[in-house]
């Protein structure tokens, strides 16, 4: 029963994540995400905390539209491996992309409430 509840609490957490990129809110990335985070882009890219929050909340990148698919999290004491397929359009310097990518996110129970600690993501197979 505490995996079921720990599972559910995950997902809201990653559903509280995706709605807090859409809206580029500043204090619930600040809230929803690790002091070490190491967040990794399928570029190779990879973002401190401080880095990934003032990309999304200074509005560099605007996530227009933000897809999960194919969800799985696998519970690991206070740790969550969750796995997603992530589609998205975005804007940059005022150019719009859009990109379909594989997710890995370690999340970790801290003080009572989960934390994305890690991300990684990485190109699909063709």
């Amino acid at each position: 029963m505490a995996e079921t509840g720990n599972e559910a609490a995950v997902t809201a957490a990653v559903e509280a994540l995706t709605k807090a990129m859409l809206q580029a809110d500043r204090a619930a990335l600040e809230r929803l995400v690790a002091d070490q985070l190491s967040y990794g882009h399928s570029s190779g890219l990879v973002e401190t905390k401080a880095q990934f929050v003032n990309v999304i909340a200074n509005r560099k990148t605007v996530y227009k539209s933000i897809t999960l698919s194919e969800p799985s999290t696998v519970m690991a004491g206070d740790n969550a491996v969750v796995r997603h397929i992530f589609s998205n359009t975005t804007e940059t310097a005022g150019k719009t992309a859009s990109i379909n990518v594989g997710i890995l996110q370690v999340w970790q129970k801290q003080a009572g409430n989960w934390k994305l600690l890690a991300r990684q993501a990485f190109r699909l197979p063709a």
